[in-house]
């Protein structure tokens, strides 16, 4: 599973913590009466208080579940009903208990009508049942023992869209399987597809819906003729029915867990790849095949990368990735094959400018880990979800160079960094409210950079071998934390006890502050101290290295922290008068230490890493932008070989524009850049600050890079064109891109239309708010409210109000649902437009948003 993610305002609340100290022991049985000290009564409600919060804990336990039967295959045959939107289906089950006699099964099943439950022999009379309407409670004709196997047959109806309870910030919605557009009224592609994990699949079939479960399985899908069906496996037939109906059966012949079973019907195109002997399609809309091409290209790549770097080949019949509509979540990694977000739903020229190997390779990655070898519980999801991010890693290493992996890598420690504000849990946890809960920066950003901490530790052979002996020992298996532990101690022979416990098992991280000793220059003393709460965090043990240059050759040296206080002797013998700790962050730890202009210039000027490079960059942009010699250091980056420092370099002279005349050369290196770049992101800001530098000299450049096969390009160019009022034909250019779609050129055409006033411009803007869906959307939707806010048009401004209402209350993105509440405010004035906020708010689900909207409207409550 990948996050979709789009940061709002997390306001930070405080927490209410409970302290007992405890001075003297109370006998049991003793009598409190009214003369007995308040000492006294204060340590028995402070251990009432404790007993309560242990027994909470007790009640929160999220383990394995417990193992009545084994699973062994399911049969479906389903049909849809797409102006109900039910699925009717019947169900074969075939299973023996796991260990002991049993009489009963226990089956879930959320929102069916039953309408037959017998055993699956011939002759079988109906068996009794209860049903609470989420689980099936099957009453057997006898007890069976574990050398027997039995066979169920359920025949029913279920209703994905009743009871539909709250989902998470990875996963949105909980229906398990949705029908898109059923009944063709709205602008979109009718679709049906699923989504099971957590423990969602039993919205649409009945099983044990637990992750420590694996069966194989068959399902028939009787469809319209129209439409193509994807599923887990291979198609094994395809027969045409009566009243341009089809009925595919696919088959999974391969054990796997039931939240990865799935199923995608709608109208999609089949773009065949494949690598070695393995089948590996990709199916869009349409309109987007030649997009797709592009998008997914690199598949069957990251298949043999993958497979050579584990040592396992991949488990798999084939791998099929489909983009489908409205999906809450970024993308699912069902077996064989894995569903993606409508933003991967590219054009050809769209796709020059996509940046989604990250999560195709996510995805791909669960192949191994999640669906191959598949943790026991949610309470141990990072064995599934830290793997996945750190995929995202070990891609961009190989296919675009250690600087883009690394500057990812902090991208992603920065991202759990801002979570860990607001709360520090184990990343292994039993004791969670609810499933959902563990889909969060710890399972995802935190075990990703755990992982890299390890192989920095051990080396990549010692580490890529114990993941093969892990992958390999418990193939088609469930794990937990140990079993990953064990793999890593019985290839290295080392324990690992204190690296899985402080990281695994422990919550927060360090938070360091060091300084170096340059008083002796042949031998600098590191002094590093732990800062972090010891009552909740633990003091770590932290392998970590230290480097330094002379004349430009690089040396270092590895030490391990393990107190709360250490020194640390260099002993580099030649003078040295810049060290480094841990110069490509490597380490997942908030580092405090004092370091000022000389240090960063050297930094920059010295480092062979451009992370580190690019940090020097930003303390020196963000410290000291007056100094002369930060200037310097931004002339040297526009020529930097890490296009992400040349971006920031951009950035900062974007920021300072009397830099633009400052700088030497600076206007052949920048027209450079934008006429033969080959990163379109750093073409786009050069062509930018050329705009800015002499806008005259550079609007034919314009219009010509306004052609710019990069629609990233070619709309930094529009954008800058349409911005200089002494440009002619503004209104026409801008009238020539007005029927396009993307939505960087409808952002541009937009944010000239509210500069210049437009008041006859309404209906193109209500015409692609309905157009847009998705992140596209996100984008506009400011851009339309602040239009609308400015037109004096009582009537289109009420129509906008109702638009972005319906959008704000009904959206099932909840960034898309903020941004909607947000721009509400632009019309906040007008009449009944503050009581509709109110209702968005009040009605609001999603916690987060709710906080992000409470601190929209404290103004306006506080008035009540």
């Amino acid at each position: 599973m990948k996050i979709q993610r789009f940061k709002l305002l997390l306001l930070l609340l405080p927490f209410l913590t409970v302290a007992c100290k405890s001075n003297k022991n109370i006998a049991e049985g003793e009598q409190i009466d009214a003369n007995t000290s308040y000492e006294v009564v204060d340590e028995l409600d402070n251990k009432n208080a404790l007993a309560k919060l242990k027994e909470a804990e007790i009640e929160n336990y999220k383990g394995s579940r417990t193992r009545s039967f084994d699973l062994l295959h399911t049969s479906l045959d389903l049909t849809f009903d797409f102006d109900q939107q039910h699925v009717k289906g019947e169900a074969k089950l075939i299973l023996k208990p796991y260990f002991f006699d049993q009489a009963q099964v226990i089956l879930d099943a959320k929102d069916f009508d039953i309408h037959a439950l017998r055993l699956d022999k011939e002759g079988a009379n109906e068996l009794n049942y209860k049903y609470d309407g989420r689980v099936i409670t099957v009453y057997l004709p006898k007890s069976y023992t574990r050398s027997d196997t039995l066979g169920l047959y359920i025949k029913y109806t279920a209703k994905p869209n009743e009871n539909p309870e709250k989902g998470s910030e990875a996963i949105t919605d909980t229906k398990g399987l949705y029908f898109i557009n059923p009944t063709g009224d709205e602008d979109k592609p009718i679709q049906v597809w699923t989504q099971g994990e957590t423990e969602h699949n039993s919205k649409w079939f009945p099983t044990f819906d637990t992750p420590n479960e694996r069966f194989t399985q068959d399902i028939k899908l009787t469809v319209p003729a129209k439409y193509r069906t994807i599923s887990n496996g291979k198609l094994l037939s395809s027969v045409d029915q009566s009243n341009d109906m089809r009925t595919d059966h696919w088959e999974m012949d391969l054990p796997h867990a039931p939240y990865l079973a799935a199923v995608v019907i709608g109208e999609f195109v089949e773009i065949k790849d494949s690598w070695e002997d393995i089948q590996v399609n990709y199916y869009v809309e349409e309109k987007y095949e030649q997009g797709a091409k592009t998008v997914f290209k690199n598949t069957p790549e990251m298949i043999g990368f993958f497979s050579e770097l584990l040592g396992v080949r991949y488990p798999w019949q084939k791998y099929d990735q489909v983009v489908v509509r409205d999906f809450v979540s970024g993308a699912m990694e069902n077996t064989t094959i894995s569903v993606f977000m409508e933003a991967l739903n590219l054009n050809e020229r769209e796709a020059l400018d996509s940046e989604w190997d990250g999560i195709i390779a996510h995805e791909l990655f669960h192949q191994w880990f999640g669906n191959y070898v598949t943790t026991e519980s949610w309470a141990n999801l990072t064995l599934n979800e830290a793997f996945a991010n750190y995929s995202e890693y070990l891609w961009y290493d190989y296919k675009e160079g250690k600087d883009v992996a690394d500057l990812h890598h902090i991208s992603e420690m920065e991202q759990y960094f801002d979570e860990s504000r607001e709360k520090q849990v184990d990343l292994i946890r039993f004791f969670h409210d609810d499933s959902e809960d563990m889909f969060d920066s710890h399972s995802y950003a935190k075990g990703g950079r755990i992982l890299h901490m390890l192989r920095r530790n051990l080396g990549d052979d010692a580490f890529f071998t114990s993941l093969k002996h892990y992958l390999t020992k418990h193939a088609w298996s469930s794990v937990e934390v140990h079993d990953l532990r064990l793999a890593f101690e019985e290839v290295t022979g080392q324990d690992l006890n204190w690296f899985f416990n402080q990281w695994f098992l422990g919550s927060g991280h360090p938070v360091l502050s060091y300084e170096v000793d340059y008083s002796q220059q042949e031998n600098l003393l590191l002094r590093v101290t732990q800062k972090q709460d010891l009552t909740s965090t633990p003091l770590y043990k932290i392998p970590f290295k230290v480097s330094w240059y002379i004349d430009g050759e690089r040396f270092e040296k590895e030490f391990v922290l393990d107190k709360a206080y250490q020194q640390f002797a260099m002993q580099n013998n030649e003078p040295v008068n810049q060290l480094y700790f841990d110069e490509e962050s490597e380490l997942l730890a908030v580092k405090d230490t004092k370091r000022g202009l000389d240090h960063f210039v050297m930094q920059y000027s010295q480092s062979q890493f451009g992370v580190a490079r690019y940090e020097a960059l930003d303390s020196l942009l963000n410290n000291y932008p007056d100094e002369p010699v930060t200037i310097k250091t931004v002339e040297l980056a526009l020529n930097d070989s890490f296009g992400a420092i040349q971006e920031m370099a951009m950035f900062g002279i974007a920021r300072n524009p009397e830099w633009l005349t400052q700088i030497k050369g600076l206007e052949g290196i920048l027209f450079e850049i934008a006429e033969n770049g080959t990163e379109h992101a750093v073409q786009t800001g050069a062509i930018e600050l050329l705009s800015i530098l002499d806008p005259d000299k550079y609007s034919p450049s314009l219009l010509r890079w306004m052609n710019h096969p990069s629609y990233l390009v070619a709309s930094a160019a529009l954008s800058a064109y349409l911005s200089y009022e002494d440009n002619p034909n503004r209104n026409s250019i801008a009238e020539r891109y007005m029927e396009e779609d993307n939505v960087r050129i409808v952002v541009a055409i937009a944010d000239f239309l509210i500069e210049e006033e437009s008041s006859d411009s309404a209906e193109w803007f209500h015409e692609k708010l309905e157009k847009l869906s998705g992140q596209p959307l996100y984008y506009f939707l400011g851009y339309y409210g602040d239009y609308f806010s400015k037109l004096q048009k009582e009537s289109e401004s009420k129509r906008a109000v109702e638009k972005l209402y319906k959008v704000g209350m009904n959206h099932q993105a909840n960034y898309i649902r903020a941004v909607a509440f947000q721009s509400m405010f632009g019309f906040v004035d007008d009449e009944g437009v503050l009581e509709k906020i109110k209702e968005m708010y009040t009605k609001e689900e999603d916690e987060k948003l709710r906080k992000y909207m409470e601190y929209y409207l404290e103004p306006y409550l506080d008035e009540n």
